[in-house]
């Protein structure tokens, strides 16, 4: 469109063109010129001349823009005299800027839209030089956002006809329109009918794309682990650019194809008493609810709790053949597990003979001691805490009253400590009475006066009594009498003054017998001496001491007296000298001399019998 002053020389074009038609103009553009939105966009435009001698003197440049319904709008004008104007009024009037270089010039679009995406047209006329004419097609990209991904909340199931949605993809806001592909593992998704569908939904706003692709799929068991994601694929200045989004996974719902049953708790063997739990899996997804039953009673559903069978307190009757099922099996009753659950057991034991036995002393016993187990048991008899036996039988040889006491067999299983019992026999001896130690007849000496203990114990069953019978002895006491029913043993101590021989015995009874221990004392008289002693040993031997010590005192009085009156020991009035009255202990014997003025003359010699003095003492 011309206007204003340009109009002359459009005009003038025109003609020129016509009258020189043999002249030519080679221009040369890019067939397009490719930019992101909001990005400046140049278009070169270069021109020579042929079939001339010259390059003319004036040049006209003018850009043109192919508007709707093919027309044409120009919108600049440019000249060899650096005449430029932009056409006014024009959506380009401010955006545009024409710059010359050794090859032509150069057409600048700022701030370019979505709308700048058309053919830009450079026409050069040299006058009589000729004209010509070279168009560019620009080209406008915007990105679009990363693609958000988001899968069905739901689970799928696998038999269901026909592909079910999956998963959803959107990108939004790119230019020109974007395109989605859809993977699972990896690997794209074509179509399919039957398989795969791919849906689209594309908007437009404000001149950009936004898609919105949703993805059908046939799902399959093995679908549980697979990962699908989408892929946005765009168009940019020199290249197709591609950004993934993240993946995800469905949920498949698949009927069960396999169950299994196990026995959790408790670990290892189990015993009466515990409780036990028996878990049940399968492989369908969701989990079923399991019902139970035993092989037994095929016909009888157990409580159920989600996948766990509990059972309190087990007994034998609780061992069986366990199996579960899921409860809604399609008729598929061959998909079950199972657990053989085995309850062991340990009977109390019991003992024969039972309780209490009687036995007469010297005789044999066997005992026994069983305990009914569903497992390989060990028995060990105990008495007092001692082990006296092994094995089921207890043997006991020749008793005695030793052999009398509780035996308590203990049955325990090897392979499950847990399991115990115990039971026990009470054996009694019965026999007459049998005295305590190996003297039957005792042989004492001790001290006229002293008071002695005699002890007498006796075993046997029933419960011997015990007697006494002393003879010579005036005086005697029972100060003890013990009857240990539990042990059938009896006990008697009797304190008895010796005043004479005595001969002492104890007599132990019973229905069964009579058996007598003899305690024959002979007294020993008390030495006489002024010094009181207690005879410590009862054989005698300090009596004999003593007794040679005073004969030794009087044949040393004797040699005294002899050199005295021979005058070999000289002694005056205040040196006379006499043996002093004072009672000899056996421990210390004195001898003193003092001067008695009444008998000079007179030695008094004085022992240690009794205080008697020697024959001229008056």
């Amino acid at each position: 469109m011309a206007h204003g002053p340009f109009l002359w020389l459009f005009l003038l074009h025109l003609c020129l063109l016509s009258s020189n038609a043999w002249a030519r103009v080679e221009v040369t553009m890019h067939a397009g010129v490719e930019v992101y939105l909001s990005d400046s966009a140049q278009i070169p435009c270069q021109y020579r001349f042929t079939n001339v001698d010259s390059e003319p003197s004036f040049v006209v440049t003018q850009w043109f823009v192919r508007s709707a319904g093919h027309t044409r709008t120009r919108i600049f004008y440019f000249d060899t005299d650096a005449v430029s104007a932009a056409d006014n009024n024009t959506e380009y009037t401010s955006r545009l800027q024409v710059t010359r270089d050794a090859e032509g010039t150069v057409l600048t679009i700022r701030d370019v839209q979505l709308s700048d995406e058309r053919e830009f047209f450079c026409q050069v006329n040299g006058m009589e030089a000729g004209a010509g004419e070279g168009k560019t097609h620009l080209r406008v990209f915007a990105p679009p956002e990363a693609p958000v991904i988001e899968g069905v909340l739901t689970g799928i199931s696998v038999t269901k006809e026909g592909p079910s949605k999956v998963a959803s993809c959107e990108v939004t806001n790119g230019f020109p329109k974007p395109n989605i592909t859809w993977y699972r593992n990896n690997l794209p998704l074509t179509p399919d009918p039957g398989n795969v569908n791919v849906l689209s939904l594309i908007w437009e706003t404000k001149g950009l794309y936004s898609v919105e692709s949703t993805l059908e799929y046939k799902v399959v068991k093995e679908d549980r682990e697979a990962r699908f994601s989408c892929e946005v694929s765009f168009s940019v200045p020199g290249a197709i650019r591609t950004v993934e989004s993240n993946t995800i996974n469905i949920t498949v719902y698949y009927p069960t194809t396999m169950v299994e049953l196990w026995k959790e708790t408790p670990r290892g063997l189990v015993k009466e008493g515990d409780a036990v739990e028996l878990h049940c899996q399968g492989d369908g997804n969701p989990p079923p609810s399991f019902i139970f039953s035993r092989e037994q009673e095929v016909d009888y559903d157990m409580p159920v709790l989600g996948q766990v069978l509990a059972l309190a307190a087990v007994t034998r009757k609780d061992s069986a053949l366990y199996q579960c099922r899921p409860e809604h099996a399609d008729g598929n009753a061959e998909v079950r597990g199972e657990v053989q659950l085995t309850v062991h057991y340990l009977d109390p034991a019991v003992v024969v003979p039972k309780e209490s036995e009687f036995m007469i002393k010297g005789e044999d016993l066997t005992a026994s001691c069983n305990a009914l187990s569903s497992l390989k048991t060990s028995t060990v008899w105990y008495k007092e805490g001692k082990q006296v036996g092994k094995g089921n039988t207890l043997h006991l040889q020749d008793a005695t009253y030793d052999t009398t006491g509780e035996y308590k067999c203990e049955v325990t299983v090897p392979s499950l400590p847990a399991l115990k019992t115990s039971g026990s026999v009470n054996i009694i001896v019965q026999g007459g009475p049998q005295l305590i130690g190996v003297e039957q007849e005792v042989q004492l000496e001790e001290v006229q006066g002293m008071m002695i203990n005699l002890s007498c114990e006796a075993v046997g069953h029933p419960l011997p009594s015990i007697s006494w019978s002393i003879i010579g002895g005036q005086h005697w006491l029972e100060t003890e009498v013990v009857n240990k029913v539990k042990e059938h043993m009896a006990r008697s101590v009797v304190s008895v003054q010796v005043t004479s021989d005595i001969s002492a015995q104890c007599n132990a009874s019973s229905e069964m017998g009579t058996e007598v221990k003899t305690f024959s004392i002979r007294a020993v008289p008390r030495a006489t001496t002024t010094a009181p002693f207690s005879p410590v040993d009862r054989s005698g031997g300090i009596i004999v001491g003593i007794i040679v010590c005073l004969l030794l005192l009087a044949i040393l009085g004797s040699v005294l007296y002899f050199l005295y009156k021979k005058g070999k020991i000289p002694c005056g009035r205040s040196g006379k000298q006499e043996i002093s009255n004072k009672e000899i202990t056996k421990d210390d014997i004195v001898v003193e001399m003092k001067t008695n003025p009444k008998t000079e003359e007179t030695v008094l010699l004085k022992a240690v019998n009794g205080g008697k003095g020697m024959p001229n003492d008056k």
